[in-house]
């Protein structure tokens, strides 16, 4: 099994490594880095969200008791995350807000999905593809409202509300997020062209933010923030699934939705946590480095999950 992990986590670790590389030699310039994030945050991640809203099976495996358990975990590892960033190591608020979104976001689709299909087959998926109908639609929204209260905070409670509403209806991910649901619910076909042009485009998303976090990681290094990212690897990769556990234990949650919601919450956090960081310009050291640190020591905390679960 440890051998399958490393082959789920190893290309991660690759293509990051590709665009450290590329960058630390001066073939791609920062601002040609930041341009590519600016691609896959804004246009190719976008698609990607909208592509698997509009597809997704959203009956296949809804359990309220499954989605109560991972999500009171995840809203519970992002207040933490929050506390501690401002009580234990003094943060601005907004940093707060952007390391809590670390904590808050696993990565269920890079690493969640192959880590459960090769440990209990693929059959055993029904429960984290229910998770992930609802992942960024909670994670994002939690996120944002909770960045713009502490960035208005002072400034009446109308003009917070305006200040969240208009945030999130001019978030593209939000936006791709909404329209791939309405899409789901109408019964909309999309033409096989139009779809093969997302498809597309979202493919060149997960790579091209991996590609350009490394380039980040030339100029941002964990100095002064490890205890920080510890803090965040701790919290996403043990205090998130044993929360899980623990309420699907209480539930009594089906095995097989069970197995999913504890690997969906063990997993790392996902490049969502950088992108949300850069999207307010927030903690971007400790989002890039809390990415690739978790993912690495989640080779370790997931055998003890699996073999708990087993």
């Amino acid at each position: 099994m440890i051998f399958n992990l490393i082959n789920v986590v190893l290309p991660v670790f690759v293509v990051v490594g590709i665009g450290y590389g590329l960058t630390l030699r001066g073939m791609f310039q920062q601002n040609q880095i930041d341009g590519l994030m600016k691609f896959a945050q804004g246009v190719a991640i976008p698609f990607l969200l909208f592509r698997a809203m509009a597809g997704l099976d959203v009956s296949a495996g809804f359990d309220p008791k499954l989605l109560i358990s991972f999500y009171t975990g995840a809203g519970t590892c992002f207040f933490a995350g929050l506390l501690g960033a401002r009580f234990v190591f003094k943060r601005e608020w907004e940093d707060c807000v952007a390391i809590g979104f670390c904590c808050l976001f696993s990565n269920s689709v890079l690493l969640g999905l192959p880590i459960t299909e090769r440990a209990f087959g693929p059959d055993a998926l029904v429960g984290n593809f229910a998770i992930i109908a609802f992942h960024s639609p909670f994670c994002y929204a939690l996120g944002i409202t909770a960045m713009e209260i502490v960035r208005n905070r002072g400034k009446g409670g109308l003009r917070t509300v305006t200040s969240v509403l208009n945030s999130i209806f001019h978030n593209n991910l939000i936006l791709a997020i909404i329209a791939g649901f309405a899409v789901n619910l109408m019964g909309i076909s999309i033409p096989e062209p139009v779809d093969d042009a997302l498809a597309l485009v979202a493919a060149a998303g997960l790579p091209t933010a991996l590609f350009a976090l490394g380039g980040i990681m030339v100029q941002y290094r964990p100095e002064g923030d490890l205890r920080t990212i510890a803090m965040v690897c701790v919290i996403s990769l043990l205090l998130h699934p044993a929360i899980v556990y623990a309420l699907g234990s209480t539930l009594d949650v089906r095995q097989d939705l069970f197995r999913s919601g504890v690997l969906n919450a063990a997993m790392a956090p996902g490049v969502n946590g950088y992108i949300f960081a850069n999207m307010y310009g927030r903690a971007k050291r400790v989002a890039a480095s809390s990415v690739l640190i978790a993912t690495a020591s989640s080779v370790v905390s997931v055998l003890f999950w699996l073999t708990l679960l087993h």
